[in-house]
């Protein structure tokens, strides 16, 4: 793993200073030191960011909150529901100090959830909001996600947009932020385009996507289609793909979500239009943060580490942290990914976007 840059290290400082305070306290002591084990729960590999940023960087800052005496026990579903249920349930059985869970389906990780907090095992939702009886959330602002996506196609389209066609490739109705990136999206895009076909991805599997999107191209016609709203990256190679299998010689923008390597790339060479980018640093380390405390009984909501609320459909007024968004084109790519120490240039800049890369004056 790469280390991460300094300048985004400094951005993380607004929302980490009052964290790194004492704080509150939840009891009148301590509940434990620095000798702490987190259980790290992730839902899949496809997803670069995971294995690539959220485990390395949450694994990092755990030791760094607990002078490196601080453990982390990571485990990754691999898009399964039951290993995912498995592995949290074998984290209870070992006696972890506190779980983070990004899970694949917020209902069905609900029974575990409890039984973790029936065993005094606080249970921390990451990424993706958990049902059950959570003791924190940490995520990106997902409805906010939803309108970024939006307002980049509706600028894209400009004037036309009110004639122009658009097909939704909606995430996995199993996953929380699926609902919250849609409500955004279509909070912007209805009565401004002509929604012609929207589809939900199971697993955010991108074969799946593909499959919908040549359904969209036979349906509306190739030619008809002058937008894709694509949840996530991995889906959005896969609706490029079958548009240049149809054809396509001028592709119509495709959104996308993650700010994943070959996203960006796309970016460069004009294939993608957009995607957004997360601070995966912002969230991890501060998830991270708020284990800690949370082990160590220190307030999370006195400590500033929570500023917000959120409910679920089992639980009202959660601790939220919620993180900020950037919409990614070209314009903006060495302001935020590069600049933040995501990648570099010749991450992205490889030979066959070089060219690509010079003509936006990414060198």
């Amino acid at each position: 793993m790469r280390p991460v840059a300094i300048a985004l290290a400094v951005s993380v400082s607004a929302l980490s200073l009052a964290a790194c305070g004492d704080g509150g306290s939840d009891d009148a002591t301590v509940k434990k030191g620095n000798d702490i084990t987190v259980g790290l729960l992730l839902p899949d590999r496809d997803t670069a960011r995971f294995e690539k940023f959220d485990y390395p960087l949450i694994k990092q800052e755990i030791a760094s909150l607990t002078e490196n005496k601080g453990k982390v026990r990571y485990a990754n579903a691999q898009a399964s529901v039951s290993r995912q249920s498995r592995q949290f349930r074998q984290m209870i059985e070992d006696r972890v100090d506190v779980i983070l869970v990004d899970a694949l389906n917020s209902k069905a990780i609900a029974p575990d959830v409890r039984k973790a907090k029936d065993a005094g095992i606080p249970v921390v939702a990451y990424d993706r909001l958990a049902e059950g009886p959570i003791d924190a959330y940490v995520s990106h602002d997902n409805e906010l996600v939803g309108q970024v996506q939006a307002r980049a196609i509706l600028g894209e389209l400009g004037e036309k947009a009110q004639n122009s066609k658009v097909v939704m490739m909606n995430g996995d109705p199993a996953d929380p932020n699926t609902a919250r990136f849609k409500s955004g999206a279509l909070g912007e895009l209805q009565g401004q385009v002509d929604i012609v076909q929207q589809y939900d991805t199971k697993e955010w599997k991108p074969a799946i996507a593909k499959a919908n999107m040549e359904k969209a191209i036979k349906t509306v016609g190739l030619d008809n289609i002058d937008a894709v709203y694509s949840a996530n990256d991995g889906m959005a190679g896969a609706v490029i793909e079958a548009l240049e299998e149809a054809g396509a010689t001028k592709l119509p923008p495709v959104t996308g979500q993650d700010a994943n390597l070959d996203a960006v790339q796309r970016v460069v060479s004009g294939e993608q239009y957009m995607t957004v980018y997360k601070s995966f640093l912002l969230e991890a380390t501060n998830a991270a943060k708020i284990a800690v405390a949370k082990v160590q009984g220190r307030s999370i909501e006195f400590a500033a580490l929570t500023r917000e609320t959120v409910d679920s459909p089992t639980q009202k007024n959660i601790p939220a942290m919620l993180v900020p968004v950037v919409a990614l084109t070209k314009d903006n790519i060495k302001e935020t990914v590069i600049t933040d120490g995501v990648y570099t240039v010749k991450d992205i800049c490889t030979p066959k976007y070089k060219a690509d890369c010079a003509a936006i004056g990414l060198e």
